[in-house]
């Protein structure tokens, strides 16, 4: 038995080897774009996408009369097996490529054709009976199949990282319910402020992801609206006009997402703004998850030289020369994510900008840049929950003497005492290491009494009644 089959195309014959399920134009791919070795394969959601799409389509043209039952129930039940997991090593077209994604959109034409016709009992290459393009890729093209399957990946991924932000944002949570009787002083550009809890200073955490949370909804909002039916720039050339609602209704019913077709179609064939808002909110999220964890390694300084306020789980050791010390490995991992997150974010917006008259030709670039930002932004979420938040314990001995001692409760003397009187309090604190209560009432400022009342927890970290 031969171990190719001979295939052809515009260019001419080429040998195909023959347990393939790709063919001629995704061998022509592989040659043609050795660039990063990551396949489109890679991309579960991606691959689970363009099946979903060709299925939909498939269903469509079935009830229009234009595919017959015997090739449209071989074509459903190969993208069935596909969205579900089964031959996503066959998707071998490098995930940057020329083209608008045309090696992408084919690659999946040739698998699932190849399959279908296995399935019939037929052998792979049999296009005569049942074709990549005309019987898989009936009323499509890549200018709209390839939008349409990243709008649906993009849905299905985020899903994935909104989970992640979520048990990321209940373990801040969590720990700020347990620090929320612990006293300390926070700061402003580094320098000792007021008092405030630590469960208010980890609250803060928390509410940043929920916001985010809200913003990356609104986004995807934007990315539900396709241009399934739109064909080659936006006109539906060689579709009926049935087609697109019939098959837009599909997918919706297959994905499980509230799908819309895009209002003009020629303008969304070209327009990439979509994408670059929701890269802007995943940029959003990393620059806010960095500095989060900015925080969580600043805390944690030390443990002797530093703030040491905080204290990090420990996950390895620190050094190969310095016994004893522990790094904090898993926000610095965090960072390095949100720093290539930003750096997406950049590329996204060049190849959008890019783009000219009725397509985008760029599009392969933004998928790839936009799987990896939410794919490695979800992981880091999980890893900086696991690994690190959910394990943070409090110095409270450390954190209750600086309160005790800091100058920075004299800010919360000031109605009582007036701003010269405090001001004076809190530089003999700071030149002698005495505590401003102490002072306060050796002064003759204050009672104990009176500043019992006014030093207390609740008073020192909120509004209170001033009279």
């Amino acid at each position: 038995m031969s171990t190719t089959r001979l295939e052809h195309d515009l260019l001419g014959d080429a040998p195909v080897p023959a347990t393939a399920y790709w063919g001629v134009h995704t061998l022509r791919a592989i040659e043609n774009y050795p660039i990063t070795g990551k396949p489109i394969g890679s991309y579960a959601d991606l691959v689970r996408a363009l099946a979903l799409i060709k299925h939909a389509a498939a269903l469509a043209h079935k009830e229009l009369g234009q595919l017959d039952e015997t090739r449209a129930f071989a074509i459903i039940a190969a993208c069935q097996e596909i969205a579900g997991g089964r031959l996503h090593d066959q998707f071998v077209v490098d995930v940057i490529q020329g083209g608008a994604g045309t090696s992408t959109n084919m690659n999946a034409n040739e698998v699932i054709a190849n399959r279908a016709l296995e399935l019939l009992g037929r052998q792979k290459g049999d296009y005569a009976y049942l074709h990549p393009i005309n019987h898989v890729n009936m009323s499509q093209s890549t200018n709209d199949v390839y939008p349409t399957a990243l709008r649906v990946a993009t849905c299905l991924s985020i899903r994935g990282l909104l989970s992640a932000m979520a048990e990321l944002r209940e373990a801040f949570e969590a720990k700020a319910d347990e620090f929320k009787d612990i006293l300390k002083i926070g700061r402003t550009q580094l320098q000792d402020a007021v008092p405030m809890t630590l469960g208010q200073e980890f609250s803060t955490y928390a509410v940043m992801l929920g916001e985010d949370e809200a913003r990356l909804n609104e986004a995807i909002a934007l990315i539900r609206e396709i241009n399934l039916g739109a064909t080659a720039i936006g006109t539906g050339i060689n579709t009926d006009i049935r087609y697109a609602k019939l098959a837009i209704g599909h997918l919706s019913e297959l994905s499980g997402l509230p799908l819309e077709p895009a209002p003009n179609l020629i303008e969304a064939t070209q327009d990439c703004g979509a994408f670059v808002q929701l890269s802007g909110v995943l940029k959003r999220i990393a620059c806010k998850l960095s500095k989060t964890c900015n925080d969580l390694r600043l805390l944690s300084s030390g443990p002797q030289a530093g703030l040491n306020e905080i204290r990090l789980p420990p996950r390895a050791a620190g050094s190969s020369i310095m016994p004893g010390k522990v790094n904090p490995v898993i926000p610095e991992v965090v960072n390095q994510i949100a720093f290539e997150v930003i750096g997406n974010d950049v590329t996204i917006t060049m190849a959008a900008e890019g783009g000219q008259l009725q397509l985008n030709a760029f599009e392969p670039i933004i998928a790839h840049s936009l799987f990896k930002s939410v794919e490695h932004l979800a992981a880091g979420c999980r890893t900086l929950t696991a690994h690190c938040v959910t394990g943070i314990t409090a110095n409270r001995e450390l954190l209750a003497e600086r309160v005790r001692t800091s100058a920075g409760l004299a800010t919360a003397l000031n109605p009582y005492v007036g701003y010269e009187n405090a001001t004076r309090v809190a530089q003999e604190a700071l030149a002698t290491g005495r505590g401003v209560a102490e002072l306060v009432e050796e002064m003759g400022l204050m009672t104990r009494e009176e500043l019992d009342r006014v030093l207390r927890p609740e008073v020192l970290t909120a509004p209170s009644a001033l009279a």
